[in-house]
């Protein structure tokens, strides 16, 4: 008992897709999928950690026989895109060199940031490295998820906090969490915050509803119609 797994992964090919869709013979596997792995890597050090800061979440690719299709979802898409696509065509340029390959970038907007783990995870990053109060952060944070719709939100921060001698975890928890719930669609977001007393890594969970719950209100969007308010449980 106790074991926990990627929410991510335990979902991945019955209610969630792939974050990368593309077939290649055992030849070539290994090497495409070290090179989608750069990918992310040099996506991740250019737009999330040197301003201004695009609050790229999740990037998608797809390869083809001809072409590399990188889809960002992010929450700045004007940042990403640029002064008439000035920043897109670099960022293309730059995939395109390295990976020796023709490259398509595509941006897909998130809409809410507060119902993203990653994002929530990386402003919680932001305010433990200016030395804010994480137990302020954490309930801020969970209050704002809430508010923008979650079911329910878990965060769990572990390392140093407060710059103590001893590491601890700290954990705030509001709502439910069905984990263990194929069909719960749970964000889950993985950051280390990087401070002067070491790495404090934090986890965010948070619980959206049910896939056909969700499916359900889209639909209803489409068609105009309200869409029906889930019970709160």
């Amino acid at each position: 008992m106790g074991q926990k797994i990627n929410p991510i992964g335990f979902r991945t090919g019955i209610t969630e897709g792939w974050s990368s869709r593309w077939f290649a013979p055992k030849k070539l596997f290994g090497e495409l999928l070290v090179e989608d792995q750069s990918i992310r890597e040099f996506v991740d050090k250019k737009l999330n950690r040197q301003a201004p800061y695009a609050a790229v979440s999740r990037v998608e690719i797809e390869r083809t026989r001809e072409e590399l299709r990188v889809i960002l979802h992010t929450a700045r898409p004007g940042v990403v895109i640029g002064p008439k696509g000035a920043e897109i065509d670099k960022l293309r340029d730059e995939l395109e060199g390295l990976t020796l390959r023709k490259v398509k970038v595509e941006v897909a907007e998130i809409g809410n940031p507060d119902m993203d783990a990653r994002l929530v995870a990386e402003g919680i990053a932001e305010q433990l490295k200016k030395r804010a109060s994480f137990r302020r952060v954490l309930k801020q944070k969970a209050d704002a998820c809430r508010n923008a719709g979650a079911r329910g939100i878990k965060i769990q921060i572990s390392g140093r906090i407060g710059g103590a001698e001893i590491a601890r975890v700290e954990k705030q928890i509001s709502g439910s969490i069905p984990l263990h719930t194929l069909q719960a669609c749970i964000s889950y977001g993985l950051v280390h915050c990087r401070t002067p007393y070491g790495v404090i890594g934090i986890k965010v969970w948070i619980y959206r509803g049910l896939y056909a719950e969700l499916d359900a209100a889209v639909e209803a969007a489409g068609s105009g119609r309200a869409p029906r308010r889930p019970r709160r449980r």
